[in-house]
């Protein structure tokens, strides 16, 4: 349709963006007032955190796009400071954000799934111990894939190119009343002004979730994002969802039937399954899974597995063999000989005195 050049194919590709909005929207159960468009979750989160004061609890944890957003923000503004939640096992809990929370606390930034376990924080439960402060929430990991509590946040950063299957570029956020209230748009650019192009004098930021924004959207991204959005709406989120855990108590099953450990909770995950096998077995599980066709992550001495919707049976199958090829790559330790072992030497004419066994 730009192909053509013709004006109605370039309104037609614009009337993408106000659609993905709009799907975005459905998609969380939240009005799609509250939604602007975002390159990426990054810039979302960025966009919130470069506007906040007072403190902010974060884990060190997370994937680096809250932590760092979080340090330079507090760096950059010198109104904001960064508390650390202490979450290193799983992922956030409800516990370890009561446990940080004191009452110079105005924001509590967290990842709806963690990226290395595939944990599913408790929103819910977290926005009931931190009362009126601001929930942020990096929801890349769980978009489309599970259901949680999306009204208990109060910012929502996304993107299609994980779950979604939008590609890159195909970012969202979304900023509640009381965010807007709260969050001063720092990073604010003409994408957001409250004003005309060619306008003199500067004009004032836009009173809407627009105020995010610092150049105008890509409409080929929304037009991904949109189409996306559309088919994850027609299969059903809570359909998608089931499928997704049913693969992953699959793929729990089969590390365990190789004695491969789980460190995901069995009970509150997503689609992540992350497997803490022992050191020297590692590298030889990602290399077999490689020569199997199967991609996962291998970080931090975890090897990560997603699990899909349309994850096939042949595709489990495949994920058997492979983790018992593994088992056969890693060399036998050698075992010293203890003294019992040993050959006994004696002395050319020696004699043994007392029993043999002694």
């Amino acid at each position: 349709m730009l192909s053509t050049g013709r004006a109605a194919g370039i309104d037609f590709v614009w009337q993408r963006v106000d659609e993905a909005r709009a799907l975005v929207g459905d998609l969380l159960g939240l009005p799609a007032e509250g939604v602007v468009l975002q390159p990426s979750t990054t810039q979302g989160l960025t966009h919130a955190l470069y506007g906040l004061s007072g403190e902010v609890l974060v884990s060190p944890w997370e994937f680096p796009a809250l932590p760092v957003a979080a340090a330079r923000a507090a760096a950059f503004r010198g109104v904001l400071r960064v508390r650390e939640i202490e979450a290193a096992d799983r992922g956030v809990t409800v516990d370890t954000v009561r446990d940080a929370l004191t009452d110079e606390t105005t924001a509590v930034a967290v990842s709806a799934v963690d990226y290395r376990t595939g944990y599913l924080a408790d929103l819910t439960g977290i926005r009931e111990v931190i009362g009126d402060r601001l929930l942020i929430v990096d929801a890349v990991q769980a978009c489309g894939v599970t259901e949680p509590d999306w009204a208990a946040a109060d910012v929502i950063a996304g993107n299609g190119y994980k779950w979604l299957r939008a590609g890159r570029g195909s970012g969202f956020a979304w900023f509640s009343d009381r965010a807007r209230e709260r969050i001063e748009p720092v990073l604010s650019g003409y994408a957001g002004m409250a004003g005309e192009v060619g306008d003199l004098e500067v004009a004032p930021v836009r009173a809407d979730a627009a105020a995010y924004a610092i150049s105008p959207v890509d409409p080929m991204a929304a037009g991904r994002l949109a189409a996306a959005l559309r088919e994850v709406s027609a299969a059903g989120v809570s359909g998608i969802a089931e499928r997704v855990a049913a693969h992953a108590q699959r793929v729990m099953a089969i590390a365990d039937a190789h004695g491969i450990p789980v460190v995901t909770d069995r009970e509150r995950h997503a689609g992540i399954v992350a497997l803490d096998p022992p050191a020297e077995l590692t590298g030889p599980i990602g290399a077999s899974l490689t020569n199997a066709g199967l991609t996962v992550t291998v970080r931090g001495g975890l090897v990560r597995i997603s699990a899909h919707a349309g994850t096939s049976e042949d595709t489990l199958r495949l994920l058997d063999d492979a983790l018992a090829e593994a088992r056969t790559m890693v060399p036998p330790v050698p075992v010293a000989p203890t003294p019992f072992d040993a050959p006994i030497s004696l002395p050319e004419g020696a004699m043994l005195e007392g029993p043999l066994e002694s």
